[in-house]
């Protein structure tokens, strides 16, 4: 069993930066692999969750959406059981319930490959 917290969201302006952190209670977190989902308001199905960002179970692999690229960083601390995104110059169009998942070892970009979930964290960006 795993459980995720996400942490760090909030209200910015256009431009500023915010780092989102999901931490887990897995005794053997290193084995999964964690992404980060969003949910755009008004959209309320899992399968309406966009993939944002993906690490593998070491870390040695990332994966970014288009939307994303260059601006977002996906990190992970196996030792402390976390995984951060940094995001930066934020747009309004980020605004949106940010989640992370778990799965066994590889990313996906599939939701519903995903078993393990947090509650979620809102990111509102401000024009």
């Amino acid at each position: 069993q795993v459980q995720l917290v996400e942490s760090g969201g909030g209200l910015v302006q256009a431009g500023d930066s915010l780092k989102l952190s999901c931490a887990a209670s897995a005794r053997t977190f290193s084995d999964y692999a964690v992404a980060w989902f969003r949910q755009a308001p008004g959209k309320a199905p899992v399968k309406e969750r966009e993939f944002v960002a993906g690490i593998t179970w070491s870390g040695n692999i990332t994966y970014y959406s288009d939307s994303v690229k260059g601006r977002f960083t996906i990190s992970r601390d196996n030792a402390k059981k976390t995984v951060s995104l940094q995001m930066n110059s934020l747009k309004p169009e980020d605004t949106a319930v940010y989640s992370c998942a778990g799965r066994p070892y590889t990313i996906s970009s599939y939701p519903y490959e995903y078993s393990y979930w947090g509650q979620g964290t809102q990111v509102t960006v401000s024009s």
